[in-house]
């Protein structure tokens, strides 16, 4: 079998048995749903479905579904950027590091829903969800980079110092390499961090335009269907944006050679 064959029929192989797997997990949901037989309590795979389809013949579902990733992905990309750069300047210095790490602990360790809380006090309610994404993504980004920094190994930093790279080259040869595994890990946990506190964010806010308003709408009105198709719609799109960072992020470790 050629090497061609192989990697078709282990594509394949993936996919049925990603195919199986969801099966399964979709007749233990019908199961339930036969088991309790109660739709204000939970309704059946099939149901959701077809709410999802009516929903979205609506021209306000990819408007709210729009917004809402927006506002998330406006989190995690700040969430990205302030985190890489308190972890360069906390690895450069220890005065640095001493200033920023009880902060970074203190947002690790204080439940979501107080941060939220919080911001509601604080800033306008169309903002809370970016600003707590941002929170979540933010010390994951500076544990994992700083992480990935420490470990760089040492004797590709003395050659790169014997042989005079300079700053740019050394980064580019040496830093880049060691930290974008740690890096990549830090993205796709961030981004899932990212959607559960976003939308956890637009449900207490009740943010106009958003999926969490539609899932707090749902369960005031005891829509049991509206608040499956919801949630289900969230699972699709951080699913879909988390496979879209792997590609990217695989892209990006080929050009430095990371991984080859």
């Amino acid at each position: 079998m050629t090497s061609t064959m192989q990697n078709k029929f282990f594509v394949k192989h993936k996919i049925v048995r990603k195919l199986l797997v969801a099966a399964f997990w979709l007749g233990i949901w019908q199961l339930i749903y036969l088991t309790v037989q109660q739709e204000i309590l939970i309704v059946s795979p099939v149901c959701v479905v077809q709410r999802i389809f009516e929903l979205s013949r609506d021209s306000s579902f990819y408007l709210t579904a729009l917004y809402s990733m927006l506002r998330i992905l406006t989190g995690f990309a700040l969430g990205l950027f302030i985190g890489t750069v308190l972890a360069l300047l906390t690895s450069a210095s220890q005065m640095m590091y001493d200033i920023f790490h009880p902060i970074i602990s203190i947002i690790k360790s204080t439940p979501v829903a107080s941060f939220i809380i919080l911001a509601l006090v604080w800033i306008q309610s169309a903002h809370v969800p970016a600003f707590t994404s941002f929170l979540m993504v933010t010390p994951i980004v500076w544990g994992n980079v700083t992480n990935g920094i420490q470990k760089t190994d040492k004797r590709l930093l003395q050659m790169a110092y014997s042989y005079r790279f300079g700053a740019v080259k050394t980064l580019k040869r040496v830093y880049i390499p060691s930290v974008m595994p740690y890096f990549t890990a830090a993205c796709t946990t961030g981004l899932g961090l990212a959607w559960k506190a976003g939308i956890a964010a637009e449900v207490l806010a009740n943010t106009e335009f958003s999926i969490g308003g539609q899932i707090y709408n749902s369960k005031i009105y005891i829509e049991t269907a509206d608040l499956f198709a919801w949630t289900a719609v969230v699972i699709v799109m951080s699913v879909i944006l988390e496979w879209l960072m792997i590609r990217l992020m695989k892209t990006v470790g080929q050009k430095y050679n990371v991984g080859r």
